[in-house]
């Protein structure tokens, strides 16, 4: 995903980014809520809130996140919504890769949300330096398995801090704000395994 630079969508954006701005735009209106009653509920300002749901910006992990939490959704079960229907098997060049520039993340859901299952697969990656905040769980309860695959991730899950490395796999229920840093030199890439409380 790319993020705008404040003027008008053009064709050459991600078919992602149109498709997620109306979902986002739909869930508003499934609600009722204005862009005023969201905001509120978000703490994401209206103009914020209105450029996304156009598509004049790609909204970022952070945002989404605090979207999600709103709607009680995950971030993988929002992305889903935007996808065709699941398949039984999602090979490798079919599975849909999310990227947030601002914060030097790349997610890609290796296994997506499917009606009936509970879990899923997601890979992560932050580039040496990145840091990423969430300042709340998108569902309270959510539990989470982290598996460094390569590099190192400092993770702190509300007052813990965990420095993991390749190899090294981390468990929680989330409650409360998170933050993922890669503190280099090199990328960490990991493995999130989420499953619904």
């Amino acid at each position: 995903m790319k993020h705008g630079d404040g003027g008008d969508p053009d064709d050459s954006r991600d078919p992602i980014d149109a498709r997620l701005a109306a979902r986002l735009a739909a869930l508003r209106a499934e609600r009722g809520w204005s862009l005023g009653e969201l905001a509120d509920r978000s703490g994401v300002s209206r103009s914020t809130l209105s450029r996304a749901e156009r598509g004049e910006i790609s909204p970022t992990a952070s945002l989404l996140n605090r979207l999600c939490a709103v709607h009680g959704r995950t971030m993988s079960q929002l992305l889903s919504e935007v996808e065709a229907t699941p398949a039984q098997v999602v090979r490798a060049d079919e599975q849909t890769v999310w990227t947030d520039p601002a914060s030097g993340f790349v997610r890609r859901s290796v296994s997506p949300p499917q009606a009936g299952l509970r879990a899923e697969v997601v890979e992560g990656r932050l580039d040496a330096g990145a840091d990423l905040s969430y300042d709340r769980p998108p569902v309270p309860g959510l539990e989470q398995h982290i598996w460094v695959l390569e590099g190192t991730l400092t993770l702190t899950v509300g007052d813990s801090e965990h420095t993991l490395h390749a190899g090294d796999c981390v468990r929680f229920r989330l409650w409360g704000p998170t933050r993922f840093h890669c503190p280099g030199p090199e990328p960490v890439r990991y493995a999130l395994v989420v499953v619904e409380p």
